[in-house]
């Protein structure tokens, strides 16, 4: 039996999402080991990869259950008991084509930051920005809009056939002095999101302008490419099929 399940997880307490040669302290080995221990043995397919220090509050992942394991409440239940700084908030059965990565049709994620340091409690979990322009990062998040070519937002090393992707919307909000941007797009290379926040956010600063935000998208020529703190950086929630409004 095939199953998705939806999970967050405190990105500050592991390396990243995918399983590396060097390290164990990843999420996707703390859910394959926690299911190994449950007598389990299965792979784990996330919708997506996330960097150290990036949370997540609706990832999904897809894994196959032997027949004697059918009940998901049970099995929920006892995977949140062996993992740490991790929570399986929904397990669901799907169809045997279901594939948590490629059955994605959009991906949200969702960046916090303050513009006051962010308290000893808050440091792990929100990001920080000296003040800004909001009309200007408003201006700048909505360049990204569209499908484009982001070879010029992207890690080096990323290993994928195209570096288009189309971007849905962007949104900028702020309440009781948190910031918050979200991007939703049909998928992201790798620190993309990173990428283009730091780049907004220079703009808003008035040390990069408008003209070569848009001039990098368009050439691929990098007038910047550094990234925005991982510690605010969420991915938020993955949509499938009639999910989509």
């Amino acid at each position: 039996m095939r199953v998705k399940a939806v999970i967050a997880y405190d990105g500050s307490a592991y390396l990243g999402f995918q399983k590396q040669n060097s390290t164990t302290q990843t999420i996707m080995y703390a859910l394959e080991k926690a299911l190994r221990n449950l007598h389990i043995d299965t792979a784990i397919v996330g919708s997506g990869r996330t960097d150290a220090g990036v949370h997540a509050s609706g990832q999904v992942i897809h894994f196959d259950l032997p027949p004697y394991w059918k009940d998901l409440k049970k099995l929920k239940v006892n995977l949140n008991r062996k993992l740490k700084d991790i929570y399986i908030k929904h397990i669901t059965e799907v169809s045997s084509d279901f594939h948590a990565r490629f059955s994605a049709k959009k991906r949200l994620y969702r960046y916090i930051f303050k513009t006051q340091k962010p308290s000893v409690f808050e440091q792990k979990y929100i990001s920080y920005y000296a003040p800004f322009d909001k009309a200007l990062l408003i201006q700048a998040l909505h360049i990204f809009v569209g499908k484009h070519d982001f070879d010029a937002f992207r890690k080096t090393g990323s290993l994928t056939h195209t570096s288009i992707r189309e971007i849905y919307s962007v949104s900028y909000k702020e309440r009781h002095g948190y910031h918050f941007i979200y991007f939703q797009a049909n998928g992201f290379l790798r620190a993309q999101v990173r990428m283009m926040i730091e780049a907004s956010m220079l703009c808003a600063r008035g040390k990069l302008t408008l003209a070569s935000l848009k001039d990098q998208l368009d050439t691929q020529r990098k007038n910047t490419s550094t990234l925005a703190p991982a510690e605010g950086l969420y991915l938020a929630k993955i949509l499938y099929g009639k999910e989509i409004q």
